[in-house]
């Protein structure tokens, strides 16, 4: 079953239009966890124009005290001050992105050949501590890039869905955007990886990604689940990707 994190950033942007504490990031992953999702996800960045450092620190007490089986995933570029951090609480999996520090959001995935030695040192010191460490890929990444990736000595890549999320009443785009991943995950799998996804996945878009590729192991889906939320309410968004994920 494909496990769903809810990514918290459009929340935290929301509440930032305020000098205000709502919505609560917190108790917006309360309600994400109470209605089954199985972990959260957030992306701080340095300007902290959403999901901010101390928000870091209150999910991870959260996800430790109330929900212990839950899971709790940081995105981010590794500088120094994104390492500082992702080691200073406790973490289940840190995603690693290549991300420039003033992008609206991810596009793309690592240079797997190119980053190879940078990647595999800070995959090794995340590690250290028993922190899953994840990379984001291409969703067409060639053989030769997931040998690259699964060199860093990473536990999983994370795929880009952004390409077909964007094939918006496309189908045969879609289909195409589907048949390149279906092979980068063969690939990666056939190499002893695990794969996660994520980026413009939506109640839309998620059934035939999940018929496709069954074996994904986390999605992280956060601005689409929550424009789903103004309409649906919180929970009964979490609980409609659920229905998806966990249909065979």
């Amino acid at each position: 079953m494909t496990a769903l994190s809810v990514n918290l950033n459009a929340v935290a942007q929301l509440r930032n239009r305020r000098d205000l504490p709502w919505p609560s990031v917190t108790g917006i992953a309360r309600i994400a966890l109470d209605a089954g999702a199985a972990g959260i996800t957030v992306h701080p960045r340095p300007d902290g124009r959403h999901i901010r450092r101390a928000d870091v620190h209150d999910l991870a007490e959260l996800i430790a005290a109330e929900y212990p089986h839950a899971e709790f995933n940081v995105e981010g570029y590794p500088t120094d001050e994104f390492l500082e951090l992702a080691t200073s609480v406790s973490l289940h999996q840190v995603t690693l992105v290549p991300d420039d520090p003033q992008q609206a959001t991810s596009d793309h995935g690592w240079d797997f050949r190119g980053k190879a030695n940078f990647l595999a040192d800070i995959v090794r010191g995340l590690q250290a501590d028993g922190r899953r460490v994840s990379l984001f890929c291409d969703p067409d990444a060639g053989p030769d890039d997931i040998s690259a990736a699964r060199d860093t000595g990473a536990a999983r890549i994370e795929l880009f869905t952004g390409p077909y999320g964007g094939c918006i009443e496309d189908e045969d785009a879609a289909a195409h955007e589907l048949e390149a991943m279906r092979r980068t995950v063969d690939d990666a799998l056939a190499k002893g990886l695990a794969v996660n996804a994520g980026h413009d996945l939506t109640l839309g878009n998620l059934p035939a990604f999940k018929t496709v590729l069954p074996e994904i192991a986390e999605v992280s889906i956060g601005h689409g689940l929550t424009a789903d939320a103004l309409i649906l309410g919180f929970g009964e968004a979490v609980r409609q990707y659920r229905a998806i994920l966990e249909t065979d």
